[in-house]
């Protein structure tokens, strides 16, 4: 077997509902020069035996079991540490990978060595042909001046694999660490901005996505990432544009506060300005501008 240029990392836990499909898409992509990792975090239910199906009738796919449940960002580090391709794509296990996606990432990523980071994610802003190559300044302008270019999943994502161990991989912190990810390949690295519709991102109940909305752990901890990204000393937004942009994310994060403790979850959003160090007079005054 030839090494592979594009390891597929699909970290699972629980995933027997949409996994064969999952790895139908895999199967089905006009590109082949693929490995397929499926890392298991200890599934419950027939995930593994689903994964082991596959592995047996195609030798680009090798499945791994943990010993114990790692978590997420922790199992997708792990995911990449068995991996040999040039580049890592992740796939969720309840995603799907369009037949002509995968090669358009790999090829855009030749073309454009340069790049840590490949997205593909249309955005309203997007008015140049694709791809386009954004340099770290024209990325954090359009992420926290405009409507966001950084705010996707890994499913929606390619990454350099020797950028991604130069780093250290995710965090580890849970709902944000792509998030993380991203901004911190972003302050050094260019970002190639590929054709939307490369891949699909199942939204359902069950995800982690759905978890962090609803125990409100993105509001709090997007607040103190955002702000710490603008505050570090590689950020390369003019000190105006820096200003500008730390006060629309105390906007939104105030207006967020005042909306949470006007539907009767006052002592959730005191709870969390506190976490956060904003004063009631800050969280008005950024609210009302």
């Amino acid at each position: 077997m030839q090494k592979p240029i594009v390891s597929i990392l699909t970290t699972v836990y629980n995933r027997e509902k949409y996994l064969a499909a999952c790895i139908e898409s895999v199967l089905a992509s006009d590109y082949s020069n693929w490995e397929l990792i499926i890392v298991d975090d200890q599934s419950k239910d027939a995930s593994v035996s689903i994964a082991q199906e596959y592995a047996a009738k195609d030798d680009r796919i090798q499945v791994h079991v943990n010993q114990e449940n790692l978590g997420d960002y922790p199992n997708r580090n792990r995911a990449a540490s068995y991996a040999k391709g040039t580049y890592l794509k992740y796939l969720d296990a309840d995603d799907l990978l369009y037949p002509h996606g995968l090669g358009i990432m790999v090829n855009t990523m030749e073309a454009h060595p340069e790049c840590a980071l490949g997205i593909s994610q249309e955005v309203a802003e997007d008015i140049k042909a694709y791809p386009f190559v954004m340099q770290p300044k024209e990325s954090f302008y359009r992420e926290f001046l405009k409507r966001g270019v950084l705010k996707l999943g890994p499913t929606g994502t390619i990454i350099r694999r020797d950028v991604f161990e130069k780093v250290g991989g995710f965090t580890g912190t849970r709902y944000i660490g792509d998030t993380e990810l991203w901004y911190k390949l972003a302050l050094s690295y260019p970002v190639v901005k590929m054709v939307p519709g490369l891949a699909y991102w199942r939204q359902h109940d069950d995800q982690e996505i759905t978890k962090g909305h609803e125990s409100f752990f993105y509001l709090e901890n997007a607040f103190k990432h955002q702000l710490q990204t603008l505050q570090d000393e590689n950020m390369p937004l003019e000190e105006d544009q820096r200003k500008q942009a730390i006060e629309l994310v105390y906007r939104r994060f105030s207006r967020q506060i005042l909306r949470l403790a006007k539907h009767g979850r006052w002592a959730k959003a005191n709870n969390i300005r506190k976490s956060c160090k904003v004063s009631w007079s800050k969280i008005l005054k950024s609210a009302a501008n």
